[in-house]
């Protein structure tokens, strides 16, 4: 193996490297990041009292592919685009109430379950190594999962709250995890065949 392949292998990847871009394209990462969210947030399967939705997938894929500082920051734009009244969360609602609701804990999860899987792909948890890409992933869905269930055992207490909260959306945050360590080793694949 030639010592450039050796170093290539060795660095984590950052296909956008968005931290060596300037601010105007950093902004609209985050718009576009603002914009996947939201779409993400009209895949939902209704569910009572947290519908499904590809939003733990599309926040955790954020957080991957713009590292761990815009990957929160990103999230943080679009709950407040939300908390303005935009229709960004699940089944185009907004609005500050959907901070202080039953979602609440998951909605604040975001930011952090991004950062969470953005500063493991900094170190290398990432398309090159799938195995540890479905981990970071997984991390960032257990994070939203937890955060989530602890709002909503306020609200409802603790057992209902994992009854209802957390038990309908583990195969489908492991499923989210999979198919997002797929994605970015499908994305890695294309990176290398195209240089």
């Amino acid at each position: 193996m030639s010592r450039t392949a050796a170093t290539t292998f060795a660095t984590p990847f950052d296909p956008l490297r968005l931290h060596e871009r300037t601010l105007a394209v950093q902004m609209a990462a985050v718009l576009f990041g603002t914009a996947l969210m939201t779409a993400s947030s009209y895949i939902s399967v209704p569910m009572i009292p947290v519908p499904m939705t590809m939003q733990t997938l599309a926040a955790t894929m954020i957080g991957a592919l713009y590292g761990w500082r815009l990957g929160a920051l990103t999230i943080a734009v679009w709950l407040l685009q939300g908390a303005l009244g935009l229709p960004v969360f699940s089944n185009g609602t907004g609005g500050i109430a959907r901070l202080a609701g039953p979602t609440a804990g998951y909605l604040f999860a975001f930011p952090i379950a991004a950062a969470v899987t953005g500063w493991l792909a900094e170190r290398g948890w990432t398309g090159d190594r799938v195995v540890r890409a479905f981990a970071s992933m997984l991390a960032g869905n257990a994070l939203i999962l937890l955060m989530g269930w602890a709002w909503l055992a306020l609200l409802i207490g603790g057992e209902k709250a994992l009854w209802a909260g957390v038990a309908p959306f583990v195969l489908g945050a492991i499923v989210k995890s999979a198919l997002g360590a797929a994605i970015l080793k499908a994305m890695k694949a294309t990176v290398q065949r195209a240089a």
